[in-house]
């Protein structure tokens, strides 16, 4: 690597909540080289994620699903970016699949972690010190150093913004026009149940917020909307319960919780968007844990039981009792909610140039 203006590849993460995370890297990436350019190959969905963060020019759609070899698909786009002349690539998936691109592509320095043994595919080859870095964001912002560099003791944290034109046409759309402050509640965990605190809660913290007036955004995707009307009948069904989940797309999604005065939800992407966008933020944990993956706000808190069997990290309690979100109670988390400051709208513009394809 030269002091000179570098063109870097980011083979991009599969989650929601793991692009969100590695804004850490492309941040630190423009801190340590102002000048360089910074794509991202990525799923199609996370093009409404990367179009808020500044710091990347361009975003590339893989267009290949999760989990799909798809090799004739994979040799097809890496001739095609070889044009663009890469000097890096950085792999962020530890899949052997996921360098097949940049190798294909010809990319003179190819940099990740060793993962599904990537020798040769990966030229700048990391074997992974776990301790040393115990937090995703630590692993992703390695990878922008030399393998023996140290990270610096503070990172920069995810930082989304927003467009507030979209966000008001969205609002008006949706009939979200009350000035009541807002409870974003965001019920949905793509992992599984085990991540997901009980309807009954969730509707006992939307009474909570109804009775000091203000109003409820139920959020998620449409494979989430089952369990939003449920929260909201569960609630008494009143008018300042909105049920969004389904009804918005993931940008516009990312413009509404940046209106939320508070947000409650389970541990999920749209968890890390709200950490993001700096809202006063509660996450309850089932199985899963905050030591690797936790919301990346000083106004975050996160809850959790302190059952011998968690965190066990499966989809589904292998026991059957869900202890672990049944017994994280209700009032904890109201109790937490009248501890967490206020927060205003969020008033970041979206930069004009835009980017993705």
């Amino acid at each position: 690597m030269t002091n000179k203006a570098v063109k870097r590849l980011i083979i991009g993460p599969s989650w929601v909540g793991d692009m969100v995370m590695a804004q850490t890297l492309f941040r630190f990436l423009q801190e340590l080289y102002p000048d360089d350019l910074i794509d991202v190959l990525a799923p199609a969905w996370s093009q409404a994620i990367l179009a808020r963060m500044p710091e990347v020019n361009r975003a590339i759609d893989m267009p290949i699903g999760h989990g799909v070899l798809g090799i004739g698909e994979r040799r097809k786009l890496a001739k095609a970016l070889i044009s663009d002349q890469y000097q890096q690539a950085i792999v962020l998936p530890n899949s052997w699949k996921s360098a097949l691109v940049p190798f294909w592509a010809s990319i003179p320095t190819r940099t990740g972690w060793r993962g599904e043994m990537r020798y040769g595919l990966l030229n700048d080859l990391r074997r992974l010190d776990k301790p040393r870095y115990p937090l995703m964001i630590q692993r992703f912002a390695a990878l922008a150093l030399k393998a023996e560099q140290a990270l610096p003791e503070h990172l920069p944290e995810p930082r989304l913004v927003i467009n507030p034109q979209q966000r008001s046409e969205v609002r008006e759309r949706l009939n979200l026009v009350s000035d009541k402050p807002i409870l974003a509640l965001c019920p949905g965990a793509e992992f599984g149940l085990a991540k997901q605190w009980p309807i009954a809660h969730y509707a006992k913290v939307a009474e909570y917020a109804l009775a000091q007036h203000w109003q409820v955004w139920i959020m998620g995707s449409e494979n989430d909307a089952v369990v939003a009307e449920s929260i909201a009948q569960h609630a008494g069904g009143s008018a300042d319960i909105h049920c969004l989940a389904g009804k918005t797309r993931l940008a516009e999604a990312v413009d509404l919780l940046s209106a939320a005065q508070q947000v409650v939800s389970n541990d999920s992407g749209l968890m890390h968007i709200a950490a993001a966008l700096q809202r006063p933020l509660v996450v309850m944990y089932g199985s899963t844990s905050a030591d690797f993956t936790p919301p990346l706000s000083a106004t975050a808190q996160k809850l959790s039981t302190s059952i011998d069997c968690r965190p066990c990290f499966k989809r589904e309690c292998p026991f059957g009792h869900y202890r672990c979100l049944t017994e994280l109670s209700a009032q904890q988390v109201i109790n937490v909610l009248q501890q967490l400051p206020v927060a205003k709208e969020l008033l970041s513009v979206e930069k004009e140039s835009g980017n993705g394809n």
